[in-house]
């Protein structure tokens, strides 16, 4: 059983916008890794059966959450294009054990990172073969340590589709999607994951990322399904009309997203086929600024890809302001493992969003920390600190609010009232260099 501690002398930063920083604060965390008492110095006594680990006056703040990665890729910046036969070739050498063993372990060394890195919650939108479902479970168990991860295995989309046939089962017509969320359902799985619309990975003509390829009636019939036995559905979008469609559909979440009109906000507030009523909107900078706003020397991308990336990059900046100031529920996600989105380094996307989409440092925490967890259902258990929720905290020697890019030099990581300390990462010295320069 895990031995109760006092952390003492805590600087907190509570992870709500409307709540100030407290200094000079004792956090009791009980034998189940539960935050019993948050009390100024002055109001508490701490008994014996207390560990007392002296914060000596650092930050104190919940985990972030990442609400949009992958973990099957490390974020290094590659070429993205392969011949049909050598993805056909790859799949098949995947799909076997030795193979799901290696996805597996790429997995997993991908979740510690994220996990060394802030991260103690992850939304995992997209994996090979059911290989989310059993990381999530062992690092429950404690077989494994990373963040806590919810899980949506393959997408569901159109034949031809965004992901399809390899990371995606394809689907035609409402029966088609709805018969791919059970077999997502048999597997597991936490989410649904629909491509409502083309992706900037798999385009081969300008304007495709955005181009609408599941109709109004199989999102409806897929959204129907799993929301009956409670199941959240997210849907890659990349274009207005895209957005509507995927919201009329009933979707709990846009991923990435595109301008709005007044339709498209009042959808997004008051949603009557969403499972809670309401839509929120998580964009993911990271994964398309890097292509939209480098050199492309350094990048080495071609026109089409070039393209797509900067119309895809200019609608969620759209998307995100139009979001923020019309009170949408919005979140935060950067794609991680897709190329120049690393594991370690969520603290970008903040960044972009505080610099390019207009928020404070104290928004862009609360939308990774609060909104998150309420986006992921998940907020009476963490997203703050309070009594009664888990002990996942960060503790950092720089304020966070001061300057976002304190939450890349971290003291230690807490889950569930355990400490880990020396946390270290090997990082992309060229990845890190090139993002510097945006």
């Amino acid at each position: 059983m895990k031995m109760k501690k006092a952390l003492i002398n805590c600087t907190v930063i509570n992870g709500d916008m409307d709540r100030e920083i407290e200094k000079d604060m004792i956090i009791l965390i009980n034998n189940q890794g539960i935050i019993e008492k948050i009390e100024s110095r002055q109001n508490i006594m701490i008994s014996k059966e207390y560990e007392q680990i002296d914060i000596n006056h650092q930050y104190v703040m919940p985990g972030l959450i990442n609400a949009h990665a992958h973990l099957f890729s490390d974020g290094n910046p590659t070429e993205l294009s392969f011949s049909e036969e050598t993805l056909n070739f790859g799949i098949k050498l995947l799909n076997t054990k030795l193979g799901k063993k290696f996805i597996y372990n790429r997995m997993k060394k991908n979740a510690l990172v994220a996990f060394q890195s802030c991260i103690t919650t992850m939304r995992s939108v997209g994996e090979f073969f059911y290989q989310d479902v059993k990381l999530r479970d062992d690092i429950q168990n404690e077989k494994v340590i990373g963040p806590d991860l919810s899980v949506s295995g393959f997408f569901i989309s159109a034949t031809g589709g965004h992901g399809a046939p390899y990371l995606a089962l394809e689907t035609d017509g409402p029966w088609d999607g709805v018969k791919n969320v059970r077999k997502n359902v048999r597997q597991g799985v936490d989410w649904i994951k629909i491509c409502v619309t083309g992706g900037v990975t798999d385009v081969k003509t300008i304007g495709e990322a955005g181009r609408i390829q599941l109709t109004e009636e199989e999102v409806f019939a897929i959204c129907k399904e799993a929301h009956k036995i409670g199941m959240m559905v997210a849907a890659h979008v990349e274009s207005s009309e895209g957005v509507r469609i995927a919201l009329k559909g009933g979707v709990d979440s846009i991923e990435h997203g595109a301008p709005m009109d007044e339709d498209i906000i009042s959808l997004y507030k008051q949603n009557p086929n969403a499972l809670r009523g309401y839509t929120s909107l998580i964009p993911t900078f990271q994964a398309a600024y890097p292509y939209a706003l480098l050199d492309r020397s350094q990048t080495n991308i071609n026109d089409v890809l070039f393209e797509n990336a900067k119309i895809v990059y200019e609608d969620m900046l759209i998307s995100f302001q139009q979001a923020i100031k019309n009170n949408i529920s919005v979140g935060v996600g950067n794609d991680a493992a897709m190329a120049y989105v690393s594991h370690y380094d969520l603290w970008r996307e903040l960044d972009h969003m505080i610099r390019f989409g207009g928020i404070t440092e104290k928004k862009a925490i609360h939308l990774v920390t609060k909104s998150n967890a309420e986006i992921l259902g998940v907020d009476k258990q963490i997203g703050t600190i309070d009594e009664g929720k888990r002990a996942n905290l960060l503790i950092l020697p720089n304020n966070p609010i001061e300057n976002i890019k304190n939450l890349s030099k971290l003291s230690m990581v807490i889950k569930n009232g355990v400490l880990f300390e020396d946390l270290i990462i090997k990082k992309n010295e060229r990845l890190d260099f090139a993002l510097d320069l945006i």
